[in-house]
């Protein structure tokens, strides 16, 4: 039987479980205790032992917290997270059936910290093909809770206070926080569109002399995200091979977040840091089962590099979550073997789901330009960011809601059109906010039908502009 499990059944659950609570509040006299109770909570709450520890402060507010609870109120089209609507690859969960039904009791007990054996094997044959060398599966290898956790493991395990580390705009906004977490110092640099009327990802670009200027001896790392969320872009060699440049000349780490590595569109191509002269020795490399597999709900990442990087990742990692589930690294070892044999053939995942997203992707561009929005054609990913600033004499934003215009926007498109997506100046730091604030971003891993939705959502609106 297949659920489809979407927003509006976790509202009506979460409706349905509320009633319940209440009824037995009633019966139970919960209600009478609870009154009684209220002063000396308040009490507690107050006291400053209490309160959020001093590390966090700042970092409460997370653009997915405020969204969904947006999505959870308006039940509006949900094109903003980026998850598909549609099932996964069959053999990767065929095998998570047949884990949890194997005869091997031990594949539901725990499995080793850094990695489940059958894992972190298929990691390395995978790799080691990529890279053109030899990467240890036990030493150089280290499986996480997530790409989100292996980029905490290796924010948290190399990063001191005082050290600066240069981040490249847009940027998945987890990256910011993580390094002030660690008493670091975030250095921001935006992506510049290289001419007037950008419309494609690879317009925009990082100015070279900007670059250098960011680059001191306090530095002690740069995060370059290729294909890069928000925008699509996919970095070249050429743009791969400066950056590696000036982290040989001042000793700086890479970190690689190459989640959406399999996702790059024809004729691009994805360049792998890790395989350039000299740099395997500083780069971190991160990769996530949810984004190669469509399973983002398995919540599997990991990592690789040098044995003398990992064992900070490591130690970040044993002191934190320890270990991750058996049986989905289990099922995803199984889906990487298969995958294996199938690498570069046209029946491998990692061929079809780009294919399968190309007319996805052009479908979208069509029908955001046929309302009146001007479109970044991704050259990897699955988000396209677009501009709506034309429209805004059309929409009535709440300025109330938010100080950014994209915010604003977002907020209004789901609370009155109920089809929502991301506002992208939650990807790029204070100072440069305004570079995201008119655009918005859509997500495009989505079955036809809601796609078709979206464009009649927008083509009703587009009949009350003209």
């Amino acid at each position: 039987m297949i659920v489809n499990f979407s927003f509006s059944t976790l509202v009506q659950f979460s409706q349905q479980s509320l009633r319940q609570i209440n009824r037995f509040n009633r019966s139970s006299g919960y209600q009478h205790l609870k009154t009684r109770n209220i002063s000396s909570s308040s009490a507690v709450m107050s006291s400053s032992k209490f309160q959020l520890a001093d590390k966090y402060k700042g970092l409460e507010k997370n653009v997915w917290v405020q969204f969904i609870d947006l999505t959870l109120k308006h039940k509006p089209l949900n094109l903003g997270q980026g998850f598909p609507d549609f099932a996964p690859p069959q053999h990767v969960t065929d095998a998570l059936a047949d884990v949890a039904k194997d005869s091997n009791v031990m594949l539901h007990q725990y499995t080793r910290g850094y990695g489940h054996p059958r894992m972190v094997a298929a990691l390395s044959k995978l790799y080691s093909q990529m890279i053109g060398r030899t990467i240890n599966p036990l030493t150089e290898i280290l499986v996480t809770g997530g790409a989100y956790e292996a980029l905490f493991a290796c924010i948290m395990g190399c990063v001191n206070p005082g050290d600066e580390v240069i981040i490249i705009e847009p940027f998945f906004d987890c990256y910011e926080p993580m390094v002030r977490l660690a008493g670091g110092t975030p250095v921001f640099i935006p992506l510049r569109p290289n001419k007037e009327g950008a419309s494609h990802s690879g317009d925009f670009i990082l100015v070279e002399e900007e670059l250098v200027s960011k680059f001191n001896s306090k530095t002690k790392a740069i995060i370059v995200n290729t294909p890069n969320n928000p925008l699509g872009k996919v970095f070249s060699r050429k743009e791969l091979e400066f950056i590696a440049q000036l982290c040989k000349q001042h000793d700086v780490l890479c970190i690689m977040d190459e989640v959406y590595e399999w996702l790059v569109y024809e004729p691009y191509e994805h360049v792998r840091m890790a395989s350039f002269p000299d740099m395997w020795d500083r780069t971190i490399t991160i990769g996530s089962a949810g984004k190669t597999f469509s399973v983002t709900g398995w919540k599997l990442g990991w990592a690789y590099g040098p044995e003398y990087l990992m064992r900070n990742l490591c130690t970040a990692h044993q002191n934190s979550l320890y270990t991750c589930v058996t049986p989905t690294q289990e099922a995803v070892a199984r889906g990487f073997e298969i995958e294996l044999e199938r690498l570069n053939t046209d029946e491998s995942y990692f061929r079809s789901l780009p294919k399968l997203l190309e007319s996805k992707r052009k479908y979208m561009a069509k029908f955001l330009s046929d309302v009146g929005m001007k479109p970044i054609i991704p050259e990897g990913g699955y988000f396209m960011i677009a501009n709506w600033s034309a429209l805004e004499p059309h929409a009535e934003l709440d300025k109330t809601y938010s100080n950014q215009k994209d915010y604003q926007f977002v907020e209004w498109l789901t609370r009155v059109k109920k089809l929502t997506a991301i506002p992208p100046s939650a990807f790029y730091s204070d100072a440069n906010k305004y570079l995201g604030e008119e655009y918005i971003r859509f997500c495009f891993i989505k079955e036809d039908a809601n796609l078709q939705k979206a464009e009649a959502i927008l083509q009703e609106w587009k009949k009350t502009i003209n």
